[in-house]
C-alpha cells in the first residue's frame, strides 16, 4: 500500500509516511491521524488514552487502518485545512480526474454530548471517474485483535463486546466488504461517496446515516469557524497563531478540560532508536503554558476549565502535584513495552503508559502558580478551593525546594539540583505572593513564602550562575547549559539583572544551537539514555520569545519565520526535528510546541508595540 513498504519479513519494518505529512482530525475527546494516501493510521476510542482501533502508525499492518482514497494517484496529494476549521481536505489527480477527500470528526463542543465517536469522510470526483481504494480493518488494543463482524443496518459492524465499531457507506448494500480486504471501485462525477465510522464504548451503537453524519460535520465546521472568529489577536503571523490555538483546543479533552500532550505514543525522538514515549496524558506544566496562550486571545473559558480540572485531578495527592495525570485525573498506567510491535519506521520499543508518573518535578509548581496568577491578573478572582489548592502547592515548594528533582526533561537517572527547576520554584513562591495580595491569606504564610523565596534566589545565584561565562547553568556543580533557561526573561527573577539574562540567552543559543533557531535541550548524551534525539522545537520558540524580551526583535522575527517555514503544509508541529533532514521526530502534533509558538508570537507583538513611536 502506498507509503508503507515491507523491508524484511523478519523485522516487519516499513517505510512509513513522514510524520509531518499526517493530518490531524479530532472531536475534542480523541483524535485520528490521516496519511497523504487517505489512510487513518492512528485512532484511539473513545478517548485519547484508550486502546487504538487503527494503530498501523506504530503497530504495522496488523494493527489496522482505514483507507479511503485513490487507487492510483498520479501525484502526491495537496492538503489543507478549511480556513479557521478542523476540517481537512486532500486532493489528488487520478486518471485525468480530480479527487477530493473531505474528512473530520464530529466534535463534542458547545455542550453537545455525542453517543459515539463519529469520523466522517466524503470523496468526490470531478472531471471524470476515479478508481477508489477502500480498506476497513479495525483492530483492538495491544493484542491487535480482530473481532467478529457482521452486516447490520446496512453497515459493517465489528464488535468486541464492550466496544463496537461500524462503517456505513452510501454504496449499494450488496457491495462486498470484509474487514482487512481492499475494495476497488469507480467513483463517478456528481455522485460523492460519504463514509461514516461510528464507535461506541459500553453503550449501544447508534446507527448514523451517511447524509445525517455529513450534516453533523457541516455543523462542526461552522462551530470551529465561529470559535476561531472569536480569537482576539492582532499581531504577526496570525494564521500560524490561529492554527496553533485550534490545535490546542482539539487536544483538550472536553469532558474534563484536561489538555493532552499529544494524541500519539512512541513516535521516536530518533529514527530506529528507543526514545519512544507515551504522551497521551496531561502534564500540568504543558497545560499551564497553554493557559497563557488561551488567555492571551480572550479564550478565558478554556483557561479556567484547565484549573477546574487540575483542582479535581490533584485532590488525592495534594499538596503534591503529580508530574502527569490521566485525562480524568487518575494515576497514569505503569510503563510497558509491546515487544511484537514494529514501531514507527522500525523504532522500538512501542510503549503504553509512562514511567515519569512517579517523578518529583519541582518546575511544575511554578508553571501552575503562574497560570493562576495570569487568571487573577486578568481580573478573575480564584474560587476559595482553587486558591487553597494553589496555596498548598506553594507551601510544598517552600518546604522541598532544597531537594534535587528529575527536572523538566524527566531525566531517568539520579535527581539533581537543576537550575531551571529552582527558578520555577522561585516563580511558584513569587506568584503565590502576588495572588495573596488580592486573596485572603494568613500573614504568617506570606512571611514564610517571602523568606523562602529570598533564600531560594540567593541559593540559585550562588550555586547556579557561572560569572566567568555570564550565564546560569544546567545544574549545581555543572558547567553544562540547559535550553529551559530561556524562560529566564519571562520570570522577572530578581536574582538576575538584564546583563545576566541576556548573557544566559546568548550562551544557550551559542552552545546548544544546531543551526539558526534550532536548539538541543542540553548537551547530547547527558541524560543516561542510549541513542540520540533531534532538536527540541518548544525550545526554539522559547528562543524567539527570549530574543524579543531582551530587545533583539529583528533576530527574533527572522528566526520565527525560519521556524514556521519548517512546518508542513498543514501548519502542525511535532516535538522535535532532525536538523540534518528537517524531518519531524517525536509525538505529533505536540501541544507544548504549539503553545510555545503562540507565546513567541505574543512576545514579538509586544516587543514591536514597545518600540513603535
Amino acid at each position: 500500500m502506498e507509503g508503507w513498504r515491507q523491508t524484511g519479513p523478519s523485522t516487519r519494518r516499513v517505510t512509513a509516511p513522514a510524520i509531518a505529512d499526517y493530518g490531524l482530525i479530532g472531536d475534542t475527546r480523541t483524535a485520528a491521524l490521516s496519511s497523504p494516501s487517505g489512510s487513518i493510521d492512528w485512532l484511539c476510542v473513545p478517548r485519547f488514552d484508550s486502546d487504538c482501533v487503527f494503530g498501523r502508525l506504530v503497530g504495522g499492518d496488523e494493527a489496522g487502518c482505514f483507507i479511503l482514497g485513490p487507487a492510483d494517484p498520479e501525484r502526491p496529494a495537496r492538503r489543507r485545512y478549511r480556513a479557521g476549521s478542523a476540517v481537512l481536505e486532500s486532493t489528488w489527480r487520478t486518471n485525468g480526474a480530480e479527487l477530493t477527500l473531505t474528512e473530520a470528526m464530529v466534535a463534542e463542543v458547545g455542550g453537545v454530548l455525542l453517543p459515539a465517536t463519529l469520523v466522517v469522510r466524503r470523496l468526490e470526483s470531478r472531471g471524470g471517474a476515479s478508481r477508489i481504494r477502500l480498506r476497513f480493518d479495525p483492530r483492538r488494543g495491544p493484542g491487535r485483535r480482530r473481532s467478529r463482524s457482521e452486516r447490520r443496518n446496512g453497515g459493517l459492524v465489528c464488535d468486541w463486546g464492550d466496544l463496537a465499531v461500524a462503517l456505513h457507506l452510501d454504496l449499494d448494500p450488496s457491495t462486498p466488504l470484509e474487514p482487512g480486504r481492499d475494495l476497488i471501485f469507480a467513483l463517478e462525477p456528481g455522485r460523492p461517496l460519504t463514509a461514516v465510522l461510528a464507535a461506541a464504548h459500553r453503550e449501544p451503537l447508534v446507527h448514523v446515516r451517511p447524509d445525517t453524519a455529513w450534516e453533523a460535520l457541516c455543523r462542526t465546521d461552522a462551530w470551529w469557524r465561529g470559535w476561531t472568529a472569536g480569537i482576539d489577536y492582532s499581531g504577526p503571523f496570525p494564521d500560524a497563531v490561529t492554527r496553533s490555538l485550534l490545535t490546542l483546543r482539539l487536544l483538550t479533552y472536553s469532558p474534563s478540560g484536561a489538555p493532552v500532550a499529544a494524541p500519539t505514543t512512541s513516535l521516536p525522538e530518533e529514527l530506529g532508536g528507543a526514545r519512544n514515549w507515551d504522551y497521551r496524558y496531561a502534564w500540568p506544566r504543558d497545560a499551564s503554558i497553554g493557559i497563557a496562550a488561551f488567555l492571551g486571545v480572550g479564550k478565558v473559558e478554556e483557561a479556567r476549565a484547565f484549573l477546574y480540572w487540575l483542582l479535581h485531578a490533584s485532590r488525592l495527592d495534594r499538596p503534591r502535584l503529580p508530574a502527569l495525570l490521566t485525562l480524568d485525573g487518575k494515576r497514569v498506567p505503569h510503563e510497558r513495552e509491546l515487544d511484537d510491535w514494529p514501531g514507527y519506521a522500525g523504532s522500538r520499543p512501542v510503549r503504553f503508559g509512562n514511567g515519569a508518573r512517579d517523578q518529583h518535578q519541582l518546575d511544575g509548581y511554578g508553571w501552575v502558580l503562574d497560570a493562576g496568577w495570569l487568571l487573577a491578573r486578568a481580573g478573575y478572582r480564584l474560587y476559595g478551593e482553587t486558591w487553597r489548592a494553589l496555596s498548598g502547592f506553594a507551601d510544598l515548594v517552600a518546604h522541598r525546594w532544597r531537594e534535587p528533582d528529575a527536572g523538566i526533561w524527566e531525566v531517568r537517572g539520579e535527581p539533581r539540583h537543576y537550575v531551571h527547576s529552582k527558578l520555577m520554584g522561585w516563580l511558584a513562591l513569587d506568584r503565590a505572593l502576588r495572588i495573596a495580595a488580592t486573596h485572603r491569606t494568613a500573614r504568617s504564610r506570606r512571611q514564610r513564602w517571602e523568606a523562602e523565596r529570598t533564600a531560594l534566589r540567593d541559593d540559585v545565584v550562588a550555586r547556579g550562575f557561572d560569572p566567568a561565562r555570564n550565564t546560569f547553568v544546567r545544574a549545581y556543580g555543572s558547567a553544562d547549559l540547559d535550553a529551559a533557561l530561556l524562560v529566564l526573561p519571562l520570570l522577572e527573577f530578581d536574582g538576575a539583572d538584564a546583563t545576566r539574562v541576556a548573557g544566559t540567552v546568548e550562551a544557550v543559543w551559542r552552545e546548544l544551537g544546531a543551526d539558526g533557531p534550532f536548539l538541543h535541550r542540553y548537551p547530547p548524551g547527558f541524560d543516561g539514555l542510549a541513542g540520540g534525539e533531534g532538536v527540541f522545537l518548544p525550545c526554539s520558540f522559547w528562543l524567539v520569545q527570549a530574543l524579543a524580551r531582551i530587545g533583539r526583535v529583528e533576530a527574533a522575527s527572522a528566526e520565527f519565520a525560519r521556524l514556521l517555514a519548517c512546518a508542513g503544509e498543514l501548519g502542525l508541529f511535532a516535538e522535535e526535528l532532525d536538523p540534518a533532514t528537517g524531518a519531524y521526530l517525536g509525538n505529533y502534533p505536540q501541544a507544548f510546541t504549539h503553545a510555545a509558538l503562540v507565546q513567541a508570537a505574543f512576545a514579538l507583538r509586544d516587543a514591536k508595540l514597545a518600540t513603535t513611536p
